[in-house]
């Protein structure tokens, strides 16, 4: 097969759809070397995805399409497609071309999450209403649609009623990094992190519940530090005020714009990784700290249990003598700590790419009646 992909945000994003969308192509390509992969991508920023090089790029290649980025990704794409020869296309992050419907090209698209319909609060109206306008659309002219999670499925029936037999479950894979992650001395002295601390990972956003972290460690007197890594919107200013509210500046370490070859030593320092977001499409970092040998605390609502089976300790995202309790066991209980990386690591194995990858490649040969 000839595979074509809406590729812009291995190109553009770091973090989140970027790394689903490279942990996808580089396992594809790397366990289905058979097939032809395409990407296309209104811009190439340098540095972001070196593997670029094993893949054929296509981007816009004129003055006006190099302009127009957002008309060429979701209008003029179609045509593109059909005179690169594309069997089958697959928008990685939430949306397909204008026209795909019309033309010879079949097509899937995977679904995140639908966390701008659940809390609409947290988005601006504009921002819902393209979205909105992206999926919907996605979803009705897709010959197959992905979801991320059981979770994902579920809310792409309730909210945009799609019927349940269009939508495939395929777990997102892992980076295989995590899996080799080494000693972290190195990692940490580059950072000047602390020898114990707990970690938290993912950017710095209401969702993602940090104030909640915090109070837990105030309110369990806890000494060991937090280090937050993640991205900074304005609610890092919350935190930030909390923090010198209660005199812990000492206590609190951020960093930002930590490349991903680092991530793997950074979990595998931690005392353990507090992940207790309100909600999660997939909760990704879950599973990244399981392969690297990092226990887990999180959150027992929407798809976290789901993603850590039997392997996190979990605990209510809104209550925090909950999350402290989970913080305190981990600290002191030693066996406990020991048995959830011993079961993280066995959970972590069934995101492994080579399984992602090959119940994706069954979708594409369903679409194409191949299976």
């Amino acid at each position: 097969m000839r595979i074509g992909f809406d590729a812009k945000r291995a190109f553009l994003n770091s973090t989140g759809l970027g790394n689903y969308s490279r942990n996808t192509l580089i396992s594809l390509k790397k366990y289905f070397p058979e097939n032809e992969y395409v990407l296309f991508t209104p811009e190439i920023r340098n540095g972001i995805f070196p593997e670029q090089e094993d893949f054929e790029v296509y981007s816009p290649d004129n003055t006006l399409t190099k302009i127009l980025k957002s008309v060429w990704r979701s209008i003029s794409l179609n045509r593109v497609l059909m005179k690169k020869e594309i069997d089958l296309f697959h928008g990685l992050s939430q949306e397909l071309p204008a026209g795909i419907r019309d033309s010879q090209v079949r097509s899937v698209v995977t679904i995140h999450d639908l966390i701008f319909m659940r809390f609409p609060h947290l988005y601006k109206p504009i921002d819902r209403k393209i979205y909105y306008r992206k999926v919907k659309f996605a979803t009705e002219v897709a010959d197959k649609i992905i979801a991320i999670s059981r979770q994902t499925k579920d809310d792409i029936v309730r909210y945009l009623k799609v019927a349940p037999e269009r939508i495939e479950v395929v777990y997102q894979s892992i980076s295989s990094r995590f899996f080799d992650a080494t000693a972290p001395g190195l990692v940490l002295k580059k950072y000047n992190l602390p020898e114990k601390y707990i970690l938290s990972l993912g950017t710095i956003e209401p969702r993602k519940n940090h104030l909640n972290i915090l109070k837990a460690i105030r309110s369990g007197n806890i000494d060991v530090p937090l280090v937050i890594v993640g991205r900074p919107t304005t609610y890092v200013q919350n935190l930030l005020d909390y923090i010198s509210e209660n005199n812990m500046e000492r206590k609190i370490h951020f960093l930002d714009k930590v490349p991903d070859e680092d991530l793997p030593a950074i979990y595998k320092g931690a005392q353990f990784l507090a992940y207790i977001s309100f909600f999660e499409g997939f909760g990704l970092p879950v599973i990244e700290a399981m392969a690297s040998g990092c226990p887990v605390v999180t959150s027992n609502t929407s798809c976290l249990p789901e993603v850590a089976g039997d392997a996190a300790c979990f605990c209510d995202p809104g209550n925090v003598d909950e999350i402290k309790k989970c913080f305190i066991n981990l600290l002191e209980n030693s066996k406990l700590r020991e048995g959830l990386i011993e079961k993280g690591r066995e959970r972590a194995e069934q995101f492994s790419p080579k399984i992602s990858v090959a119940t994706l490649m069954d979708v594409y040969k369903k679409v194409m009646g191949n299976a």
